[in-house]
């Protein structure tokens, strides 16, 4: 929501020292000193900045470094540890040493405008991946629907409780766009169903350790009357199962969005009765491809979506081998599979029964 070494090139170097202490190796957009590689297509330097390192991200990012090294692409990666001034810096640093892209998961939906403005007049171009900016001129965008996992997770809910219960509902930091469309699409959902009781939200920021508090705090003034926590992601609705048993519940339900490692496991267990797969291994490899398609003006669909599969206890094995079990086999071919999954519009796909290619 985890840190190989960088592909090298042949490119020229370019170091740039900053004040944050963020180092980059650059090959300059247009470099024509960039030599082909064994994946028979220029050498790309592509710059990442990531809203922090949560389980997800970690995910993410072996997805990405497994493509980039298949297919000639050094990897500039940064983590903005939650902090909006922090990525602006990211990628001003970026422009400056030239990348010939720049894949941003932005801390904050309504962000990094000038930044982006700036990437621009330098003909780099920028993706959001995952979490969406607002109000910026993108070159392309690779994006979860948001409300439909939403509404999915509320409705695992909702069928869990048999319509009827009070639930507490965990979200992501305020402003950012997987909190913003993931709240409407639970909104969506518990206003059909209004036997269901939203006691209090609030967000935790991602982070199981904040999750487990602020379960502790909402035990604290609701007692037994909570029948269930609804989280925007996996490790939030970890931090709330370990919050209830600190605290001596049982029988509350839980249910979370991503498919980590952690939650596939939870609903293996029964811990979660359910998630959505949002496999970060497979999202973020998309959007270094398509990035990769953008930069090298190969013809791609430059605004592709993932949609997530619904994972309960009838599925969960097949989504473990993934993403646990057989992870090395999977992400051997990884590199393959996002080709083909970009060629064919379906960036979610890897093999679940169900999901069709």
């Amino acid at each position: 929501m985890k840190k190989n070494s960088l592909v090298k090139t042949a490119a020229g170097l370019v170091s740039l020292a900053v004040a944050t202490g963020l180092s980059l190796t650059a090959c300059g957009a247009g470099d024509p000193s960039a030599q082909a590689n064994g994946s028979g297509k220029k050498t790309l330097t592509v710059g990442v900045s990531v809203y922090d390192m949560s389980s997800f991200i970690t995910q993410g990012k072996e997805g990405m470094e497994a493509y980039a090294k298949a297919n000639g692409i050094t990897l500039q990666w940064n983590s903005a540890n939650g902090d909006v001034s922090t990525q602006a810096n990211q990628l001003d640093q970026f422009v400056s040493a030239k990348v010939d892209a720049i894949i941003v998961v932005p801390v904050q939906a309504d962000s990094l405008q000038p930044q982006v403005a700036a990437a621009k007049a330098a003909n780099i171009p920028v993706i959001d991946v995952n979490t969406s900016l607002s109000g910026a001129k993108l070159d392309g965008s690779v994006q979860p629907d948001d409300v439909a996992a939403g509404e999915q997770e509320a409705s695992q809910m909702v069928q869990a409780l048999g319509g009827k219960g009070n639930v507490v509902v965990l979200e992501g930091p305020l402003g950012s766009s997987p909190q913003i469309n993931r709240g409407q699409g639970i909104k969506n959902v518990l206003a059909k169903n209004p036997g269901i009781k939203v006691l209090a939200q609030d967000t935790a920021n991602w982070k199981r350790d904040q999750a487990v508090n602020k379960m502790k705090n909402w035990i604290s003034a609701f007692g037994t009357q909570i029948d269930a926590v609804i989280s925007q992601n996996d490790d939030m609705a970890l931090g709330a199962i370990q919050g209830l048993r600190e605290a001596g519940r049982s029988g509350v339900k839980v249910v979370g969005i991503d498919g980590i490692e952690d939650g596939l496991k939870a609903v293996k267990s029964g811990d979660m009765i359910g998630t959505s797969l949002q496999h970060g291994t497979v999202e973020l490899a998309a959007g270094l491809a398509v990035a990769a398609k953008i930069a090298r003006k190969e013809s791609v669909n430059t605004k592709p979506v993932y949609t997530m599969p619904a994972i309960t206890a009838a599925n969960v094995d097949d989504a473990i081998k993934n993403v646990v079990t057989n992870r090395q086999a999977f992400i051997d071919g990884l590199p393959a599979l996002i080709d083909s999954n970009v060629s064919s519009g379906n960036i979610a796909y890897e093999g679940l029964p169900g999901q069709k290619k």
